[in-house]
């Protein structure tokens, strides 16, 4: 994971006080030593259906000092909208007394990247995915001089029948047409048609 997709925060019960590395300071849309938050600047770049329970997720750890553990969104100065992990420990003073909380900031948002790469892998296979079921109408159709709509028809039937998806109903079609090849009367029959199109 790239440096600045994580960062270390502090918060001090006593005075609100918080402390964000300059990781952290980042994904909120600032310039290191920019601004210096407060919890209300930090409730501020909460996600609106976040707000309240990290609120009270703050409010909660402030009470009893147990450890913070959070995934939520935050919105940055530019209007990004950013999935965060927030995970903290309790931090104690030197007579051993709680007085705040520390750990760290996780950026678990998809860069645009990551994003890009996950629609192309998903296009490809849908790609991929019609491909094969356009062969196998294609077979269909010529096989029985039927429309595109009914040979869709045919392959929904036998996946049903057989409770295999169309797609693998189609792949499997397809394999076995192409390991039985043509007979030679049907491979001429073929062949003249495609050379005396004009």
């Amino acid at each position: 994971m790239a440096p600045e997709r994580v960062g270390a925060f502090r918060f001090y019960f006593d005075d609100q006080r918080w402390e964000w590395s300059e990781q952290v300071q980042r994904m909120h849309g600032y310039q290191p030593g920019e601004v210096t938050p407060t919890t209300d600047l930090v409730l501020s770049h909460k996600h609106p259906e976040d707000r309240d329970l990290i609120a009270q997720t703050i409010n909660t750890i402030r009470r009893t000092g147990q450890p913070l553990s959070s995934r939520h969104r935050i919105i940055d100065t530019s209007g990004k909208v950013r999935s965060v992990i927030v995970v903290g420990d309790a931090m104690y003073d030197e007579r051993g007394r709680v007085v705040g909380t520390q750990g760290f900031y996780i950026d678990a948002t998809p860069d645009e990247r990551e994003q890009q790469d996950q629609m192309t892998a998903h296009l490809v296979a849908i790609a991929e995915n019609r491909a094969v079921i356009e062969q196998a109408k294609g077979v269909l159709m010529a096989a029985y001089g039927i429309t595109p709509n009914r040979a869709f028809e045919i392959l929904a039937w036998r996946s049903q029948e057989t409770n295999v998806k169309i797609r693998e109903l189609a792949s499997r079609f397809m394999a076995a047409i192409s390991a039985s090849h043509l007979s030679p009367e049907s491979r001429r029959h073929v062949d003249h048609t495609l050379l005396t199109l004009s």
